[in-house]
């Protein structure tokens, strides 16, 4: 089945495309415009979120101390979303997109009402595993919706389209967030974005109750048990990496390796861990570049405000900066991913970003102005526009049908990881300077560094991505 024609109203299902011909209606065409406009409503939820955090935690961290739990604010989050995703792309595959969707929305919400009143760090620890468990379900039906109704050949426009949805949030988003915080408190930033929260998925909910649950598709075989075992073996070995003393660092270290690992293999496809060619690799490689890209950004506006003395407001402009040219890296992308391949774009953006990241080490400098962190982690944002969309791209060409959801939760699993684990140990290195007797900003120039040699890694080993995106949807079996 394919979309509802040029110039029908809104349809009351939009199925999966079965050919890949120009013919094929826009993104915006009259039978697509809702749903494009519902998907990108999504991202810009998780954007809002996710700048105005970054830019307050060094307040929230000033009023409710705890700075060796810093990064677990970020950690827990991703982790309670390796649970989400795999709930929401396993429902995905066999219940209406909508149900997935409007429970991630409550558990969101409910995120948000807690974070807002905590009393404590560990208590907003656990106030942004809530959140991350409901938002978990947004960007794994936001895939599904891309596998199901558009061409392959609109997935590359689409997903920059996704990337812009990242301008508005982060031109305001920053700014907002420390004003807001240093006004009238950063509690208000978390119940601010409640009602948006409500509102915005309102609107969703009603465009994807348009698309279509394909019967027949290929059986889920994730689980929710492994998803629960995953983000339990990832808090315990980022639990190790900070605990004291050794033995009881070792043991948890050893628990979260011995069951994570297995049921991280159980919810991927064959070869991920080795990054065998092809789907496992960008499946693999997806979750390297988000641990490169998301250790040091979370510490960047930590950086220039704790270190350099800047503002909250101006240290969350460099953050505004990195979403702006990520999003100009997605379209550059777009018009160029079928012609170079995805493993071009793919290399040029793991070095592109080691050597931003490198670079903007030069801002602990005193003679160097603090200003030139935010072009500096600009290159940061272009780099992750460039890789990350082909990485998605290749892994739904390879998808079978009625299998996206489950193919997507295992791309999205491998990405959230990917920052729970770079977030929580560059969070680990800085604890581990400041038990040495360091100082914070020898601890921070490690991280940054740190994050520079996993990417420099993954530009080695994207040799394993496919030359070419795969233009036709693979067949079940």
């Amino acid at each position: 089945m394919s979309a509802a024609p040029h110039g029908s109203d809104e349809p009351d299902t939009v199925a999966m495309p079965v050919a890949t011909t120009g013919g094929q209606p826009g993104i915006f065409a009259p039978g697509r415009r809702v749903l494009t406009s519902g998907i990108v409503l999504i991202i810009t939820i998780v954007a809002f979120e996710a700048l105005a955090v970054a830019t307050i935690l060094p307040l929230v961290e000033a009023d409710l101390g705890d700075l060796h739990l810093y990064g677990w604010v970020f950690s827990a989050f991703f982790l309670g979303n390796l649970v989400g995703i795999v709930v929401a792309g396993q429902a995905a595959d066999r219940t209406p997109l909508v149900i997935p969707f409007a429970g991630g929305v409550a558990l969101f919400a409910a995120g948000l009402a807690l974070a807002a009143t905590a009393p404590s760090m560990r208590v907003l620890v656990l106030a942004r595993a809530l959140q991350g468990l409901g938002a978990g379900a947004l960007p794994a039906v936001a895939y599904v919706c891309i596998g199901r109704a558009y061409p392959p050949e609109q997935r590359p426009r689409l997903f920059a389209l996704l990337s812009t949805a990242w301008v508005l949030p982060s031109l305001v988003g920053p700014a907002a967030a420390g004003f807001v915080g240093e006004a009238i408190g950063w509690r208000w930033v978390f119940a601010g974005l409640l009602p948006l929260v409500l509102a915005f998925g309102a609107v969703v909910a009603g465009t994807l109750r348009r698309i279509v649950t394909p019967g027949g598709g290929a059986v889920a075989t994730v689980s929710v048990r492994d998803a629960v075992l995953v983000a339990g073996a990832g808090a315990a070995v980022l639990a190790g990496l900070g605990a004291e003393p050794w033995w009881l660092a070792t043991s948890l270290l050893f628990v979260g390796l011995a069951v994570g690992l297995p049921a991280f293999r159980r919810l991927t496809p064959p070869g991920t861990l080795r990054l065998a060619e092809g789907l496992p690799a960008a499946i693999g490689l997806r979750g390297l570049l988000t641990f490169a890209f998301f250790a040091a950004d979370a510490y960047v506006p930590f950086t220039l405000a704790t270190v350099r003395g800047v503002s909250p407001g101006v240290a969350g402009l460099a953050l505004t900066a990195a979403a702006l040219s990520w999003t100009a890296g997605s379209w550059i992308q777009a018009r160029q991913v079928h012609r170079s391949g995805p493993r071009s774009l793919v290399r040029v953006g793991f070095v592109v970003l080691s050597g931003a990241t490198l670079a903007f080490a030069i801002v602990f400098l005193p003679a160097v102005p603090p200003a030139l962190g935010l072009p500096l982690w600009g290159l940061g944002g272009l780099a992750m526009g460039l890789a990350y969309s082909p990485l998605s791209l290749t892994v739904l060409g390879s998808a079978p049908r009625g299998g996206e959801g489950t193919a997507t939760a295992a791309l999205q699993l491998a990405d959230t990881l990917g920052v729970a684990l770079g977030t929580g140990t560059s969070g680990a290195v800085i604890t581990w300077a400041t038990a040495a007797g360091w100082d914070r900003s020898l601890g921070l120039v490690l991280v940054f560094a740190s994050a520079a040699a996993v990417a420099a890694l993954g530009a080695v080993l994207v040799a394993r991505l496919p030359c070419r995106v795969p233009l036709e949807d693979a067949v079940t079996g």
